[in-house]
């Protein structure tokens, strides 16, 4: 996997076009035939930027990293730190009642490159530890007992909202999801 990215418009029009497939059908259901061809790119220029497949399944990954990222960075900027927990798990307690929604884009490309070691596993794990990390730092700032613990039991509750928002009915899972944070905060995980 190269770490030069070639920016263009057909790479841009194939990440985007990649993107709305892997999310909506899933990443192993879709084809290079059927990239090139939605893109409107011919198969050289697929390989100019993405020398293999998963070499683009990891850049549509890392896009959505940086699109989340951006977003919690945002909306927790100057917030106290349970004021930005509950923005944290708010925003994918809303993600998940809105149309399209399909999950979470990371585990389910967890569910399909099931090898730990994959290129597409580890920035999984990238992703998951820098949410860690963040709930972890707000928790510590919060003056809770145990942070790492409490951070882990946040990321598994973050990992309900994104099942439980496209598998059950969307009503209560905000309120649910503020109740859980204050206990966490209270101490109680």
């Amino acid at each position: 996997m190269s770490t030069d990215v070639k920016v263009s418009e057909p790479r841009e029009r194939l990440l985007a076009t990649a993107s709305e497939l892997f999310y909506a059908e899933g990443i192993q259901a879709i084809g290079v035939d059927r990239l090139v061809k939605e893109a409107s790119v011919t198969r050289a220029t697929f390989y100019r930027h993405f020398p293999t497949k998963e070499d683009l399944v990891v850049a549509y990954l890392r896009g959505k990293h940086e699109e989340i990222r951006g977003g919690v960075e945002a909306a927790v900027a100057g917030q106290d730190p349970a004021t930005a927990l509950h923005i944290m798990l708010g925003a994918f307690a809303q993600a998940s009642c809105g149309p399209g929604f399909r999950g979470c884009a990371f585990l389910n490309a967890a569910a399909e490159y099931p090898d730990p070691q994959a290129p597409v596993r580890v920035l999984v794990r990238e992703h998951r530890g820098w949410f860690h990390d963040g709930l972890r730092g707000r928790l510590t700032e919060a003056g809770h007992p145990d942070p790492g613990h409490a951070a882990t039991a946040l990321v598994l509750l973050r990992d309900g909202i994104m099942s439980g928002g496209y598998l059950d009915q969307p009503t209560g899972i905000q309120s649910t999801v503020d109740r859980m944070v204050d206990g966490v905060l209270a101490g109680n995980c």
